[in-house]
């Protein structure tokens, strides 16, 4: 087996190192140029951000998730739309979300809706082989899913709510999942919300629930249980288009939460995604429990079904040596990751920045090349973030460039010769 390689589009309109902040078609026409070198290179899945609602805007509200972050995250809000439109001007590179959230934009039923239909415009050609990789998780950033009800709607839900936020996802999954295999369900089919100590991560936790439960609910002692309303009320309901190709639908689920892998196994094939910071204990413990879980209409679970993340800082410009390549490209990494923390927290954390350049791939070709064989498995699938705080798509692609035509080949030779 031979290590796979992936790339990964955050489109994502934030002033890199130097301020310097493009326009929204700017940015777009930055993805379609780099995707359509990715596809010439023969990467095998490109997979997109997607984000809703101004980062910016939020960043007046009341409880800002991300209230440093400049810019706007992503500009991806409609990925099936994208999809096609990366599908029409690309030859052999399949397309995948990273991710979709099913709480936002009208929740699972909706989102399930628009997977059937770009499946369906997608699969019409009989000769279509290229799959739809549908990542979905609850979502990174909770405000973009608050416009659409998911809010704590009681005071058990408010104590409860980081956790109960999990559940729903839950909830949602299965909505999602079950609409996509073609089944008639309602409301009543769901599995239902039920809250225990098992949900939460301490003691103290738990306690602030049961007793919101009390008070609320005017119990005599606290419950060793609390079932909470279903967030999704409706009758019997069936999505279409119904006929759609579902050989061309791959799904992937964006959680850690080994109770949510499983149980989104219980319906359909589904593969996991891990963050670029995920320890390697984690990971090695996550291809564990899949293998015994994962759907059998999937098949056997190999490696390569949870693509690993890694940032990318290749410099291999020419008029440089390599020491001088790697020493930019060290550059290049500190100024970036620091970039990226300051924004996400508005504090530059050493270790952070730190351990995000310990999961990293940073140097000249011959060095990326040896860091890939070090860290990674024979049979890992790679899914490379090369326009992490870059706007200058000229220069993506020709780190996309050498990353395929140059270090692949040597990591292949090298676990050749292992």
């Amino acid at each position: 087996m031979a290590v796979e390689h992936d790339i990964f589009f955050s489109i994502s309109q934030t002033p890199d190192a130097d301020g310097h902040l493009p326009d929204e078609a700017t940015m777009l026409r930055n993805y379609f140029q780099q995707l359509t070198c990715a596809d010439e290179l023969g990467f095998g899945i490109g997979w997109i951000a997607q984000a809703h609602l101004s980062t910016e805007t939020q960043k007046s509200n009341d409880k800002p998730v991300v209230p440093h972050w400049k810019g706007e995250v992503g500009l991806c809000t409609d990925f099936p739309q994208l999809a096609l439109e990366s599908f029409r001007r690309t030859k052999h590179i399949e397309i995948g979300s990273a991710v979709v959230s099913i709480l936002a934009s009208g929740g699972p039923i909706a989102q399930a809706e628009r997977m059937a239909n770009v499946l369906s415009l997608h699969g019409l050609d009989e000769n279509e082989q290229r799959c739809l990789h549908i990542g979905f998780s609850a979502g990174r950033f909770e405000f973009m899913a608050r416009p659409y009800g998911v809010i704590p709607r009681n005071s058990i839900e408010e104590a409860a709510w980081p956790a109960l936020r999990g559940q729903i996802f839950m909830e949602a999954a299965e909505i999602f999942l079950r609409l996509l295999r073609g089944d008639v369900i309602n409301s009543t089919m769901i599995r239902p919300t039920v809250l225990t100590r098992d949900n939460f991560r301490s003691d103290e936790d738990w306690e602030l629930v049961q007793e919101a439960a009390v008070e609320f609910e005017a119990l005599d002692a606290r419950p060793d249980s609390i079932q909470v309303p279903s967030r999704y009320v409706f009758e019997d309901l069936k999505i279409v288009p119904s006929e759609f190709r579902r050989e061309l639908l791959k799904l992937v689920a964006g959680t850690h939460d080994p109770r949510a892998q499983t149980f989104v196994n219980s319906i359909l094939p589904v593969k996991v995604f891990n963050l670029s910071i995920t320890s390697p204990e984690v990971i090695d413990a996550t291809h564990e429990r899949m293998r015994e879980v994962y759907h059998k209409d999937g098949g056997a679970w190999k490696r390569s079904d949870m693509p690993r993340t890694s940032f990318v800082f290749l410099n291999a410009e020419e008029g440089l040596t390599p020491e001088e390549q790697s020493a930019a490209a060290q550059k290049e990494a500190d100024r970036a990751l620091s970039a990226y923390w300051n924004a996400l927290e508005g504090t530059i954390d050493p270790d952070k920045v730190s351990r995000a350049a310990n999961n990293a791939l940073i140097g000249n070709v011959e060095e990326i090349a040896k860091q890939m064989v070090d860290r990674f498995h024979p049979e890992d699938r790679i899914m490379a973030w090369f326009d992490f705080f870059n706007h200058d798509a000229d220069r993506v692609c020709r780190n996309m460039t050498a990353y395929m035509q140059q270090v692949a080949p040597m990591v292949e030779s090298m676990l050749e010769g292992a």
